[in-house]
């Protein structure tokens, strides 16, 4: 193997089902097209993988790892813990991934890139002998004890503690958007930071042209994560009751895995569940809406509504990393009473105008292609 080849660690399978897995597609689709090819090394964890879109990457190699599950595990587990890595994080420990990645990275002129926390604590040792550059999917201290699935992460404190030595020991960290950029120097100052954004395949996306009499609006996303349940919930509960006080015939679609039963009986709320072809998802509504209330990072699905050229409505939260400007390429909302009036514009009159100027934006700043030159060695 080259030694100028990038190496990218998951412990998740190569597979298009999240977020996550997003963000980390866009990086190696940049690693690929950036450097000398690209190594992906992976646990066969959430599915068999590689999809087909990992596949075909050009460039790509792929390497799965198997982690055992006798005394050895059992004590990388135990030494993680005792060097205070979160119980969630050091569940994903495994002797067995640190030795392929010494493998395939012999020297310092293979760049090791370690995809979220658990891998950089499973690369911890690595770490402290060579360069590993650490893919931050978001600051986790930042937010994650506002979840309800925070048990397994210790005290804030402790979480922070921990994030804190992941920065501190990188080579350099991948941030998602410029807020987790400051917080993350704010925890640690010394360390080494660059602005890497969750970016979605621009070019690949269709722009779609909104249609306004069908006065329906779309959500998109994993609806196994808190974030997102509890975004659905403000829609359901708060926005939506509201909007149909002034647009009695007004819809909403909500696409995604996790909907296991329908969230709602009101027949104007259309839930398609996980869809093979977004585009579908996208097709015939008249704006995006991103309602997050928590979560940290950039939603990857309002990139992708700006990308597809729809009206997006969101609240700041959800707008938090993202380079977007209010009335400009989308509009913030906060609160029930806002969001629905917000909503009801939209779906009302239209707003092309936000439309086009978003997919603008996409291709500037959230494209592959953008990418690329960030990630560029």
């Amino acid at each position: 193997m080259s030694g100028g080849r990038d190496v990218l660690v998951s412990v998740h399978a190569p597979i298009l089902r999240s977020g996550r897995a997003v963000r980390t597609y866009g990086v190696a689709r940049a690693l690929a097209a950036a450097g000398g090819g690209l190594t992906l090394v992976y646990v066969r964890f959430g599915g068999e993988g590689p999809d087909a879109a990992y596949r075909a990457i050009p460039g790509i190699a792929f390497e799965v790892v198997e982690p055992s599950r006798s005394l050895r595990r059992l004590f990388a587990y135990g030494l993680a813990r005792l060097r205070g890595v979160p119980d969630d994080f050091a569940r994903g420990v495994s002797p067995e991934l640190a030795a392929v990645v010494r493998r395939l990275a012999p020297s310092d002129a293979t760049r090791v890139i370690a995809d979220g926390p658990t891998e950089a604590a499973a690369l911890a040792g690595l770490a402290r002998r060579r360069p590993v550059i650490y893919n931050a999917h978001n600051l986790e201290s930042a937010y994650r004890h506002e979840l309800e699935a925070s048990k397994g992460l210790g005290s804030p404190e402790q979480l922070r503690r921990f994030e804190r030595g992941v920065l501190a020991r990188s080579s350099e960290s991948w941030m998602v958007s410029e807020a987790d950029t400051a917080a993350a120097r704010q925890l640690c100052p010394q360390a080494r930071l660059r602005l890497v954004p969750n970016v979605v395949d621009v070019s690949a996306i269709a722009p779609v042209t909104p249609d306004v009499a069908a006065r329906c609006a779309v959500f998109v996303g994993n609806f196994s994560y808190e974030p997102n349940r509890n975004g659905l919930r403000f829609l359901l509960d708060d926005v939506m009751p509201r909007v149909w006080q002034r647009l009695p015939d007004a819809r909403l679609r909500l696409v995604g895995a996790g909907l296991d039963t329908p969230p709602s009986n009101d027949p104007r709320v259309e839930a398609l569940g996980f869809v093979d072809d977004l585009a579908d998802a996208y097709a015939g509504v008249s704006a995006v809406v991103v309602p997050l209330l928590q979560g940290g990072g950039t939603p990857l699905k309002f990139v992708e509504g700006l990308a597809y050229g729809l009206p997006v409505v969101a609240t700041p939260r959800a707008a938090a990393g993202l380079a977007v400007r209010d009335g400009e390429h989308c509009v913030l909302a906060e609160g029930a009473d806002a969001y629905a009036e917000a909503l009801t514009n939209v779906l009302r009159d239209g707003a092309p105008e936000l439309g086009e100027r978003g997919r603008a934006l996409a291709a500037e700043r959230y494209s592959i292609e953008a990418l690329t030159t960030l990630v560029v060695r």
